[in-house]
């Protein structure tokens, strides 16, 4: 998909629009032609930039893939075991959070360390950059605040105070204007960026928040709670719009899919479901795994879902017709995390074996096993290009993989 970016009553907007049939000979003149029959925004001024955009995806759906990652550096990044990683959004720089209370940055071709960002008093436990933009880096520690870091300088910009438990989980606002954290107190809560201050908390939930995830125009975000319920938000208001009723355990994991018209939980009953965004409705309930599922996403597309359990297996689900398309098994042991690589042929996951692994996610072959840490893996994350993969082990190391 691409998202537009458009000025309306002088305020910019983002508008997603939808290629799930671009395929590698389809025409795109045409394509992008349909396209406009049913979206104003696309002027005849801005045709042309569009057909080079779409062209330049369709060459990427072409190339074929064939490539075997290698280890190529393993970090001995903390002193104590690694909460979370994550790469900015060009790759070129990774981040690890750890129990050592510090977050590093990593330059990824290099594998050397840029800064260490230190200031927290307890366990560094969320970690993100603002991208697309990728200049800043929040921080959420079992402190109980979130801090605001820039990326270039490792200086801090802001502290956020006023949660009354742990921090465990964050995300930016794609726009980059809004900070989100989650926290054990039941509360979520909305910062300004610029202005370093509260906007919004969302309270509401009888249990801890261990997940949340904006969706990509930045004005609904959901939480996911161990109440068993997961809330959307509006974002400007702060306001409850609705609670997603049905699973019969805690959440473990809720995403918006990329046209937000989606949304994905996953929960300790086991299950995965399925939600109208708009609505709040229940579409479908994803059952098989014979125990808890710890980790649900999207491809960047919206079409696949996969489902990551501790039951040791991953499953890849239809987003449409809601069928189990294929069963990655070969795990010896609990999978804690799973992600597509951003053209969405391949799965990524991360376990308890001490192995990661790399799935064809349309036939749920196993290509390739990553080996290397000495302990579990629970936490793996694809840079933009797909071409480069990070591990982080409670080994306390982090592995480079191309």
């Amino acid at each position: 998909g691409i998202i537009l970016e458009y000025v309306e009553g002088g305020e910019s907007k983002t508008k997603p629009i939808d290629l799930l049939d671009l395929k590698p000979d389809t025409d795109v003149t045409a394509l992008v032609e349909e396209i406009r029959k049913g979206e104003p925004l696309i002027t005849a001024a801005c045709v042309e930039h569009v057909i080079l955009l779409v062209q330049r995806l369709q060459q990427k759906l072409g190339e074929k893939e064939n490539h075997k990652f290698s280890l190529f550096k393993v970090l001995r990044t903390h002193l104590l075991p690694l909460t979370n990683v994550a790469f900015n959004k060009s790759g070129s720089r990774f981040i690890t959070g750890s129990y050592d209370r510090t977050c590093k940055i990593w330059d990824t071709a290099s594998g050397e360390e840029l800064h260490t960002l230190e200031g927290h008093k307890n366990v560094v436990y969320a970690v993100a950059f603002n991208n697309p933009y990728g200049d800043k880096i929040a921080t959420g520690s079992f402190d109980k605040t979130c801090k605001l870091w820039s990326t270039e300088t490792g200086k801090c910009y802001h502290t956020f105070r006023g949660h009354t438990a742990e921090i465990v989980c964050l995300s930016f606002n794609l726009q980059s204007t809004v900070v989100a954290t989650g926290s054990m107190d039941t509360t979520a809560k909305l910062w300004d960026i610029e202005k370093g201050e509260e906007v919004a908390t969302l309270t509401g939930h009888s249990a801890e928040i261990i997940a949340l995830s904006f969706n990509t125009t930045g004005d609904k975000i959901i939480t996911g709670s161990f109440d068993h319920t997961v809330a959307v938000w509006d974002v400007g208001t702060g306001r409850r719009l609705h609670t997603l009723i049905g699973h019969r355990g805690e959440i473990m994991s809720a995403q918006f899919n990329w046209d937000c018209s989606l949304i994905v939980t996953g929960s300790v009953d086991k299950t995965c479901m399925l939600w109208n965004a708009a609505t709040g409705t229940h579409l479908a309930t994803l059952a098989g795994h014979r125990d808890e599922i710890l980790d649900v996403c999207f491809d960047y597309v919206g079409q696949r879902i996969a489902t990551a359990s501790a039951d040791g297996s991953a499953r890849v689900y239809d987003a449409q017709t809601k069928e189990c398309i294929a069963k990655l098994e070969g795990h010896g042991s609990q999978i804690s995390k799973v992600c597509f690589n951003p053209k969405g042929n391949f799965i990524l996951t991360a376990s308890s074996d001490k192995t990661a692994r790399l799935w064809d996610a349309a036939t749920g072959h196993c290509l390739q096993i990553l080996e290397g840490h000495t302990d579990e893996i629970f936490s793996c994350a694809f840079n933009y290009k797909g071409d480069t993969i990070i591990t982080g082990s409670k080994d306390n190391s982090c592995c480079i993989w191309h």
